[in-house]
């Protein structure tokens, strides 16, 4: 059963989603330190993005899913050019902040390329591979569906991430350590937060009335769908 219009909850839930990227990319700069390992801050929010990309997949279906994800993206990049354009403006005489505003909002093409790359394929990825599985396991074993469609997502995301950032500035080992380090953090998050997870995704079929399956959908993400 899928829904034609737009509810406040999905506009909610698409709202909530791209927020999270936004405020995940603004605060990678920081590294921080959880014990013996090194990982960007922006880690705290950005798993909350997958478990939205799940409900999101779960609920109203894989196309709703993709449409936010582009929706994300261009966002993302609109944030990018703006912040570009701020920095490069010329700032009041009595503005001191001028090279820490742009070392932090700045960042490289390198990061922004690996940034942008990283967040299509693993969201994508993420999106159908819960779709896919929910239809095969008749809408059966949402948990196994969202730890696994999180971490297929995640592996992806953090080797195109860790690759294209930091291919020829680390050693390879250094870099396999920070994708598996990333990738079970992520994974880690969606375990622990799956109780809301789940009360939550079952709140919103029951206020929305809608559990959708995705047969003959195609998976391909730069296909032009219909509007939302």
């Amino acid at each position: 059963m899928e829904k034609d219009n737009n509810s406040n909850i999905f506009l909610f839930i698409s709202v909530l989603f791209v927020t999270c990227l936004l405020i995940s990319n603004t605060c990678a700069f920081k590294i921080m330190k959880l014990g013996p390992i090194s990982i960007t801050s922006g880690v705290l929010i950005f798993p909350i993005s997958y478990i939205v990309n799940d409900l999101i997949a779960e609920v109203y279906g894989y196309k709703k899913a993709k449409k936010v994800i582009w929706f994300g993206f261009a966002m993302n990049l609109l944030m990018v050019i703006y912040y570009n354009l701020a920095i490069i403006m010329p700032g009041a005489d009595y503005f001191t902040g001028q090279d820490a505003f742009a070392a932090v909002l700045g960042g490289t093409w390198r990061i922004l390329i690996a940034s942008f790359t990283s967040y299509l394929f693993g969201s994508f990825l993420n999106a159908m591979v819960m779709s896919k599985m929910k239809v095969k396991a008749h809408g059966k074993y949402l948990m196994l569906r969202a730890i696994v469609s999180t971490m297929a997502g995640e592996l992806l995301d953090s080797i195109l991430f860790v690759t294209i950032s930091f291919i020829l500035v680390y050693d390879i080992k250094d870099i396999v350590i920070m994708i598996c380090t990333q990738t079970v953090f992520k994974t880690l998050y969606e375990i622990i937060i799956f109780p809301l997870t789940n009360k939550i995704i079952g709140y919103v079929k029951r206020k929305e009335g809608i559990d959708t399956y995705d047969v003959k959908v195609n998976y391909n993400p730069f296909r032009k769908e219909g509007n939302i």
